[in-house]
């Protein structure tokens, strides 16, 4: 019976939560049994406490299933089609080719973090995780992902205030960040923002 739900409404190497699978008439102990026979038998594998994922076919030697990259996704920014968190940080900056350092600590700000800032970890793996200042949601991600950057970008990023400047510019206009969702979210951010806004001469981008 769980098989067959897990195959219905997963892909191979997708995350399974433990906790978003709910069967009719089963409790939470008989389900943790349920997921550890299928592990015993092949049919399912563990990636960590709680995260699991249906192998993939491939016989590739050496090929692995799930990485904290991926299950760090779904967990905590989107799942389903649902968002519900962003990168942000060094981790945000070297996605956009601001800086050439490498993260070893992801950073990500979520509707699911349970506190202003902690550090958890996913096989290994270490996520700094921070509330957001409103409900992240589909349509302000974008805006707030922003916003939060500009606070300490001279942090993470290498190149001039120059380049910086024309590669958030870009990226607004990627992101297609109105001024009306500036003007919305910014008095949510220390005043900071506002003077970094302005330094890099992004009111031109919304003119």
């Amino acid at each position: 019976m769980l098989y067959e739900y897990l195959t219905t409404n997963y892909k191979p190497n997708e995350p399974i939560f433990l906790t978003d699978v709910k069967l009719p008439s089963v409790n939470d102990n008989t389900l943790r049994a349920m997921f550890k026979k299928l592990c015993d038998t092949g049919k399912l594998r563990r990636f960590d406490n709680g995260v699991y994922y249906l192998p993939s076919e491939s016989r590739l030697k050496g090929s692995t299933g799930l990485t904290p990259e991926v299950v760090a996704s779904y967990k905590y920014i989107e799942r389903g089609g649902k968002i519900d968190g962003y990168y942000t940080g060094f981790t945000l900056s070297n996605m956009l080719g601001l800086t050439t350092q490498v993260p070893y600590t992801m950073e990500i700000v979520s509707n699911y973090a349970s506190g202003n800032y902690r550090v958890v970890s996913l096989a290994g793996r270490k996520i700094a995780l921070r509330r957001p200042r409103t409900e992240v949601t589909g349509k302000n991600r974008r805006v707030l992902q922003f916003l939060d950057f500009l606070k300490d970008y001279e942090e993470y990023v290498d190149g001039s205030p120059e380049e910086v400047s024309a590669r958030l510019s870009q990226l607004a206009k990627t992101y297609g960040i109105t001024k009306q969702d500036i003007d919305r979210y910014i008095a949510l951010f220390p005043e900071k923002v506002y003077k970094n806004f302005y330094d890099l001469r992004l009111y031109d981008v919304f003119a």
